[in-house]
């Protein structure tokens, strides 16, 4: 396994979710990335960025800033007016405003990981082909190469194919790689497949540096767990504050914060049955104060 992640890191909450829903910000398209080119955008993510850098001060942690990039591929790019040549650039300009806010957060520990989110919508079942995937995302994970991103993160993943192919993409680019998938609340990835046999399958074909889970509660995960030893290739977790499916979450105009006492009660549980979890953040619904709590401190 690659040692770049040694120790515990704090990374972010949700941060389309934080943004839309506590601080009024109209996404188009639920897409953060166009915040980065936007003075205006820019000065909110790094206030947004520093509450996370205290939370890793105070845990003792290291930081990684994770880029506001998940929906800044092609497909997504063309509904919002981004060509190739626009991608690249502002891909690259997340990346370097990440940098920026780990230099700034006096956190000792900094990493910046470029986020690919999946090609189509999170919660629905990607393509087949990892080879077509491999090629989709290259773009986007080679523009993070350029402006040396640490490692890239492929969060929301559905299926193996797909992981897969960011994996290749990233080996082609010459950086680590963790694929993150996501699960129901039956503890199956949205293809139907459990997470097992996805680990395994990616594992078989073009290995990751690290897995996690995100975008699910923590006792929606627990039913992916079965105790095999696959279980301890995963390391990132960033779970949902919100109970609800994907399907009643995508339907949602108010926020769902969760209850925060099941949140991290739930947390802890999966974590002692998964001890090599070190990354620990947030996803839908989640801002400062859960991830704080996920840390066992108050709300920063």
């Amino acid at each position: 396994m690659n040692d770049l992640l040694n120790g515990t890191w704090v990374t972010d909450g949700g941060l389309e979710t934080d943004l839309t829903f506590n601080h009024g910000v109209d996404l188009p398209e639920f897409a953060s990335f166009p915040l980065v080119e936007d003075p205006d955008g820019r000065r909110l993510l790094e206030q947004y960025y520093a509450g996370y850098a205290a939370i890793a001060a105070s845990a003792g942690a290291g930081l990684l800033v994770e880029t506001p990039t998940w929906r800044s591929n092609p497909d997504w790019g063309t509904v919002l007016g981004y060509d190739a040549t626009a991608l690249d650039r502002v891909n690259r300009a997340a990346v370097e405003l990440a940098r920026g806010a780990g230099q700034a957060s006096g956190v000792g520990r900094t990493l910046v990981s470029g986020v690919v989110g999946p090609r189509g919508d999170g919660y629905l079942a990607g393509g087949e082909d990892p080879d077509e995937a491999a090629e989709y995302h290259a773009g986007q994970v080679r523009s993070f190469a350029a402006e040396g991103a640490d490692l890239v993160h492929a969060m929301t993943i559905t299926g193996a194919a797909e992981g897969i192919g960011v994996v290749r993409a990233a080996r082609a680019a010459g950086l680590p790689v963790a694929i993150s998938f996501t699960v129901e609340t039956d503890g199956l990835l949205p293809d139907g497949s459990t997470l097992a046999a996805t680990v395994a399958r990616v594992e078989s074909e073009a290995p990751a540096d690290w897995y996690g889970i995100n975008c699910a509660h923590p006792t929606h995960v627990r039913h992916a767990l079965d105790g095999g030893p696959w279980q301890e290739r995963l390391s990132f977790f960033r779970p949902n504050a919100s109970t609800m499916s994907h399907a009643e979450l995508d339907e949602m105009e108010v926020l769902d914060a969760g209850d925060l006492e099941l949140l991290t009660s739930s947390a802890a549980d999966l974590r002692s049955l998964v001890p090599s979890i070190s990354v620990v953040g947030g996803c839908c619904g989640t801002d400062s104060q859960h991830v704080a709590a996920l840390w066992g401190l108050r709300s920063h």
